[in-house]
């Protein structure tokens, strides 16, 4: 691997051995979705991968009683382990989390901080931001914000907080929207009407209990890379090959 493919995360405090691996396809929620088939949607199970979590490195418990100052939200720690990498900084029920790590990316390349994908708390929300990491020469938080007054969430030791996921700086603005009529584009048009046609049927087929509908399950096109010819796409991606950052 060369220089400028490599992503660095140098560890301000290597002593308290802060969990930073790739993020798992798994989430509790979609393991009890009956026959779990939540993981047939790949789109879904990709972005679950799609970068590394940081996990809480404290069991903690949180209160907000709505107003505007830090001491309005409280903390309460397991067996009065008190963190001070787990605080109430900014005021306003935010939660912060302070990470031990000063990450350099490639030239041009930000990281967009944000919550596990796909992961869900009730009454608090993940606040995310994108950081120019290859340039900033400081650390930043994770933080996340109460959303219901009165209400008590929790964090467990080793819960995933915080998810990282590189993207280029720039290829929003570099990209030319255009929005058009799908009639505009025949061929497109025709590939879209095949497919409508097809899952509708399929669907019908379920409804009505067909057994071969049933023992298929759902349509496996998107999840096999095929398109409506029966063509498969190369460069197809079912699952993410994200790597270990490597202790040197």
């Amino acid at each position: 691997m060369t220089a400028n493919q490599q992503i660095f995360a140098w560890d301000i405090q290597p002593q308290l051995k802060t969990p930073l691996e790739p993020a798992p396809v798994s989430r509790d929620w979609m393991d009890a979705i009956p026959e779990r088939y939540a993981y047939r949607c790949l789109p879904l199970t990709v972005a679950n991968q799609a970068g590394w979590i940081i996990r809480s490195p404290v069991r903690v418990t949180a209160r907000w009683n709505g107003g505007t100052q830090i001491k309005d939200l409280r903390l309460w720690f397991a067996k009065n382990r008190n963190d001070d990498r787990v605080l109430s900084h900014f005021g306003s029920g935010i939660l912060t989390f302070t990470l031990p790590f000063l990450f350099r990316t490639p030239p041009g390349l930000n990281l967009w901080v944000k919550g596990p994908a796909n992961y869900f708390k009730d009454g608090i929300q993940p606040l995310e931001g994108v950081v120019e990491t290859d340039w900033s020469q400081s650390t930043f938080t994770m933080n996340w914000k109460l959303t219901r007054p009165q209400h008590t969430i929790r964090f467990d030791e080793g819960e995933p907080i915080c998810m990282i996921v590189p993207v280029p700086r720039g290829l929003v603005e570099s990209l030319e929207p255009i929005r058009r009529p799908l009639s505009d584009n025949p061929d497109l048009l025709e590939q879209y009407e095949t497919w409508r046609t097809s899952r509708r049927a399929f669907n019908a087929a379920l409804a009505r209990g067909d057994a071969a509908a049933r023992e298929q399950g759902w349509q496996k096109d998107y999840m096999l890379g095929r398109v409506v010819s029966g063509e498969r796409v190369a460069g197809h991606q079912t699952r993410l090959a994200v790597r270990e950052f490597l202790q040197e």
